[in-house]
């Protein structure tokens, strides 16, 4: 028996706590199959991508895009806030230009050394 794979416009309801509209497919990463939730763009909010483990999975309903475009207004995946992340400390940024010139000084020193025979070994 072979199995079909389902992609289509849904209402997606994760563990009966979360109801969201989009169109779901399946998608394999790194080995492991995952749902993946395409949200609409809706009422100015950019559109969002999101996967799910098929274990958090209480119910898959197909509808229509309509349909699916409504529940997605009203019900919508939280974007990541900048508040939720870390802030990086910034590193000062090398100097690259004067590395290198005391490079170069060093290669002529070493060559000007050379050349007058002061190699020492």
């Amino acid at each position: 028996m072979s199995e079909e794979s389902f992609q289509g416009w849904v209402i997606l309801e994760l563990m009966g706590h979360r109801r969201l509209g989009g169109y779901l497919r399946e998608q394999t990463m790194g080995g492991v199959s995952f749902l993946r939730l395409d949200t609409p763009a809706v009422d100015g909010l950019p559109a969002a991508t999101q996967f799910y483990g098929a274990g958090s999975v209480y119910c898959i309903t197909p509808t229509t895009e309509e349909v699916a475009t409504l529940c997605a207004r009203v019900n919508r995946p939280a974007p990541v806030h900048a508040w939720e992340l870390p802030k990086v400390k910034e590193l000062p940024r090398p100097d690259v230009e004067a590395e290198l010139e005391e490079l170069e000084e060093q290669r002529l020193a070493e060559d000007t050394g050379r050349e007058h025979g002061d190699e020492s070994d």
